[in-house]
């Protein structure tokens, strides 16, 4: 592979950083969720506030060249719409500096779920176009303090997911009731703050930004003509109509039909669909954990095209799962990127992958995590015949929480690392970080440039 292959890994801020109420951090939706039986609070993390040279410099001993990391919105800027929080992007600046200083290419998202209260409580978050204009300020101020040393960037982590059921939750909705009509203005008000963003960010400096899905391709349960129907328009949808406007085509003729034909009338503006039309991306990212089916015979009458994935979800026969249920696909990771780059022509990167385990260490001997190894190897091996055998261009292999972080849901016991990280939902231990059999394997890949898995 080229030598200026990325190999590294990716987390967001709420999952790692802690210091939750120190620097002057304003609160967000996170701060004030309770512990529960199986997920921490999101008070202490792994305390990368405190220590986040002690996790780079075992990425540096690993080899890699790029961490992709998010700048906390409520961290930097006061409630999310008021003053700088000078303090706060210090934190940053010693950060980036730190990562530039071990060879390690700095790659920014701007949000990842974790909506300001205040913005959360007074506009619904994201449905509001308050919410939007305080995004894109804070944005563009962290693009002017950061671009002329950190060359990439994403806006939105997993954006697609804005157009899923969970989207009220993570655009920090806490009062507006579930619609279509409130789930595609959700769409579209964090489309329109990427793109504006994204225009901003080419207009004004030399960095590079692409737009990001969380990629979960779906098959037809069989070939029943309407089984590949609910898959394909699922897919179209969910996928391809943000990716067209990440690609520079705007939004997609079934897109719009759809809002037509359903009567939803969003409310836009002239700004905001310029900037959509202006659109480009200089990549396009994505997070792969695994694929998935639907079957049409499951999906009620009356559910939306964008609640295909939750009702008519399926098990593959032919793929095997993770002890969470995710089923493991090397093929579709190469189907997508090749898919992907072949539909669009524009290098594709995928910024996040990785299998979520239960371990235990026991205080003396190595975790022999061979399960991680054979994912990874499956996935990289699958990678590669995209790019050498598909023509695909893929500037990087991002791991999600190389070194354990709390899940999305904030459980501690469900670890991506090839590093432990010794503390549990509720007991926080010593948080010593100690390396798994899997971190010798990747450390010898990433040595190789992929070359010996």
């Amino acid at each position: 592979m080229d030598q200026t292959f990325f190999w590294g890994n990716s987390v967001s801020s709420m999952q790692t950083e802690g210091g939750w109420n120190e620097g002057g951090k304003s609160l967000s939706v996170y701060d004030i969720q309770e512990a529960g039986e199986n997920k921490s609070d999101w008070h202490f993390a792994n305390d990368n506030y405190h220590h986040f040279e002690e996790d780079m410099d075992l990425m540096k001993d690993l080899g890699m060249n790029m961490y992709r990391f998010q700048i906390s919105w409520s961290r930097c800027v006061k409630d999310g719409y008021g003053e700088l929080n000078e303090e706060g992007l210090q934190y940053y600046d010693r950060f980036i500096d730190a990562l530039i200083e071990r060879g390690i290419e700095p790659m920014i998202c701007l949000y990842h779920f974790d909506m300001p209260l205040y913005l959360a409580e007074h506009y619904d978050g994201f449905l509001s176009k308050e919410t939007v204009r305080c995004f894109v300020r804070f944005g563009k101020r962290i693009i002017d303090r950061y671009a002329h040393k950190v060359k990439y960037w994403i806006t939105f982590n997993e954006q697609n997911l804005y157009s899923s059921p969970i989207a009220y939750r993570i655009a920090g909705v806490l009062k507006a009731a579930p619609s279509e009509q409130n789930l595609l203005q959700i769409t579209h008000n964090v489309m329109a703050a990427h793109c504006m963003l994204s225009n901003y960010l080419h207009e004004t400096t030399d960095a590079k930004i692409g737009g990001m899905l969380a990629y979960t391709p779906r098959y037809p349960a069989s070939c029943r003509p309407e089984d590949i129907r609910a898959a394909e328009i699922f897919n179209e949808l969910m996928y391809f109509s943000l990716l067209d406007v990440f690609a520079g085509r705007g939004y997609s003729p079934l897109f719009l039909k759809h809002l037509s034909n359903s009567d939803i009338r969003l409310e836009t503006t002239e700004e905001e669909m310029e900037a959509i039309r202006q659109c480009r991306s200089d990549y396009l990212a994505f997070s792969y954990y695994q694929s998935g089916v639907i079957d049409s015979q499951l999906i009620p009458d009356n559910a939306s095209v964008y609640e295909y994935g939750k009702y008519g979800n399926a098990p593959n026969p032919y793929l095997k799962a993770s002890e969470w249920g995710w089923q493991i696909d090397p093929e579709g990771f190469r189907t997508i990127m090749t898919r992907m780059y072949s539909r669009y022509r524009i290098p594709v990167f995928p910024i996040e992958n990785g299998i979520g385990v239960r371990e235990t260490w026991n205080g003396t001997d190595m975790i022999e995590d061979d399960y991680r190894i054979s994912y990874h190897r499956d996935h990289i091996k699958a990678m590669k015949e995209a790019m050498e055998l598909d023509g695909s261009e893929v500037l990087g292999y991002l791991g999600w929480g190389l070194i354990d972080i709390l899940s999305s849901h904030g459980d501690m016991e469900k670890r991506y690392g090839v590093v432990y990280v010794n503390r549990g939902n509720h007991d926080l231990r010593d948080m010593k970080r100690v390396p798994k059999k899997s971190y010798y394997w990747l450390k010898q890949v990433i040595a190789s440039n992929g070359d010996e898995l």
